[in-house]
């Protein structure tokens, strides 16, 4: 399965949430003492509270939130990784 076809399945008025949880893992990563493993449960939270606050609290808001958190991560994994294969070429 494609990402595409995961972002497809998050609410469209929740992919603000995406933006927000990547800023937030981006500013998580900046933080010295926060090591680099906890970033992906810090912004999995986050997501998964504003999904609740948006859409109540239902199992459905829930993995909404779950897929925002890691559409965050997994394109934040994307840009650095195109970055990386940019610069070994």
């Amino acid at each position: 399965m494609e990402w595409n076809a995961v972002l497809e399945f998050i609410n469209p008025e929740l992919l603000i949430v995406v933006v927000v949880c990547w800023i937030i893992g981006y500013v998580l990563k900046q933080t010295p003492k926060v090591p680099d493993w906890t970033i992906i449960y810090g912004v999995t939270v986050v997501a998964v509270a504003f999904a609740v606050v948006l859409l109540g609290f239902t199992a459905q808001s829930v993995l909404q939130g779950i897929l925002c958190g890691a559409m965050a991560v997994y394109g934040n994994q994307l840009v650095k990784q195109t970055k990386k294969s940019g610069e070994n070429e």
